[in-house]
């Protein structure tokens, strides 16, 4: 028999089904059951949300760790290797692995027609439960209610925010979306939500499943003073617990409180100097994550940011605006079409000194044109380019010493951007985190 390599199979998985989103559990749980899945782990928490939900991951991935336990995480998407979206103990899947897996489930699922999504996760199942791992950690990948990752019974339900996305799937009200996201709720397992006014239609489904559902504001929350913060909350007995005087982090610490309370809900020891350590240890690649590169012998800082929607731009611009800099705030954007572009323009307005756009390599993307045309109906200084690559380029042309380049958008931004600096560093460049 021929192995297929895990880009041949990547490449098998896309022109497997008919569409690439095709909502519901029906396929993935017949799979499941061939396959003999039963559960990944003896603790699984389940995290969904309009954003945040990478950043959440991680800090409970990382607690959970700091514990001694042995820690899977499930996520989507990735941004330069498939592999990153699967982790086994702080490193990605290898090729093999994924492979095999890939062949399990494959074998399994006989005439059951999968998508991309849906084999990748049955995929990760499969590998989590053969690793006998203690614990999981399972990013959502749209919405909640229907997404495959929604045939695990979480101990702990996580819902970072709420806010409009996906309209397409999940409806155009947050009463709607609330819906979905609150189909990972299971009947008197506890729930944490991080919006401080969570919509009507998800306090009612907790309340019709019994779920003890943790709100920000009332059975948590952060406080911050003097460049420190402190968190308080409950474990799941309603005992109250909390982490005083703690440095500030490279994540949003609304992301940061929201992990905190899951985690004090797990049967998890509570040993502060390892959470704070944990907490700090923590880092994604792509969410504020800054970089420093040497361009023509001048030092310049590169932020790469995957925030795509108003929320994750208000939240960009709210960061940006707290941190004075020397120089000045260069943008490279780029954004699918189906994400609110006017949300976003209106979030970083007078934010940045000049603009560099580009379409993204993907059908979906939107235009440079139109990228140009809203941005400078608001007087933003703009440039078009091809690919982001170039508009990534020239903005170092541009650069001067204590200038930051600020790129974000998409995934697909950051990706490119990626690629971008490994090349740069490969060819003699001098390109290295910050």
């Amino acid at each position: 028999m021929i192995r297929r390599s895990l880009t041949d199979w990547l490449e098998y998985l896309e022109q497997l089904h008919p569409v690439a989103i095709d909502m519901g559990l029906e396929r993935s749980r017949e799979v499941a059951a061939r396959l003999g899945l039963t559960r990944p782990a003896p603790q699984v928490v389940t995290v969904t949300g309009t954003n945040g939900k990478g950043s959440t991951c991680a800090f409970i991935a990382r607690m959970l760790a700091g514990q001694g336990k042995t820690v899977g995480v499930y996520s989507s998407p990735h941004l330069l290797r498939y592999n990153e979206r699967v982790r086994l103990n702080h490193a990605d899947a290898t090729d093999e692995a994924l492979c095999e897996a890939f062949e399990a489930v494959e074998q399994a699922r006989g005439s059951v027609s999968l998508t991309y999504f849906e084999m990748g996760t049955l995929a990760a199942f499969w590998l989590f439960e053969r690793e006998a791992l203690d614990a999981v950690v399972l990013e959502v990948g749209l919405g909640g209610r229907l997404d495959a990752v929604n045939l695990v019974d979480a101990d702990v339900a996580v819902v970072t925010n709420i806010g409009l996305d996906h309209a397409e799937w999940l409806g155009t009200t947050r009463e709607s979306v609330a819906v979905e996201k609150a189909g990972i709720f299971r009947p008197t397992k506890p729930a944490v939500c991080g919006d401080f006014d969570p919509p009507a239609s998800m306090l009612g489904s907790a309340a019709r499943s019994a779920v003890p559902l943790l709100i920000r504001g009332r059975d948590f929350d952060l406080t911050k003073e003097a460049g420190r913060w402190c968190w308080r909350g409950k474990d799941a007995k309603g005992h109250s617990r909390e982490l005083l005087d703690l440095p500030m982090l490279n994540l949003p610490l609304d992301n940061a409180a929201v992990a905190l309370q899951a985690f004090a809900l797990l049967e998890s020891s509570w040993n502060p100097e390892q959470l704070v350590q944990a907490l700090q240890n923590t880092r994604i690649t792509g969410r504020l994550d800054r970089r420093s590169v040497c361009w023509r012998g001048v030092e310049l800082t590169i932020m790469l940011d995957v925030g795509h929607n108003p929320h994750a731009a208000a939240f960009l611009a709210g960061q940006l605006l707290q941190e004075s800099i020397s120089g000045r705030r260069l943008a490279v954007f780029g954004l699918l079409a189906d994400k609110d572009l006017f949300g976003v323009m209106n979030a970083l307005e007078g934010v940045f000194d000049a603009w560099a756009v580009a379409p993204l390599p993907t059908p979906r993307s939107r235009t440079a044109g139109e990228l140009s045309s809203a941005l400078m109906e608001r007087g933003a200084a703009v440039t078009i380019y091809p690919g982001i690559s170039e508009a990534l380029q020239q903005q170092c042309e541009h650069a001067r010493k204590g200038d930051e380049i600020v790129v974000f958008g998409s995934f697909y931004c950051v990706a490119e951007a990626l690629a971008w600096l490994d090349r740069h560093a490969s060819s003699g460049g001098h390109a290295f985190g910050g």
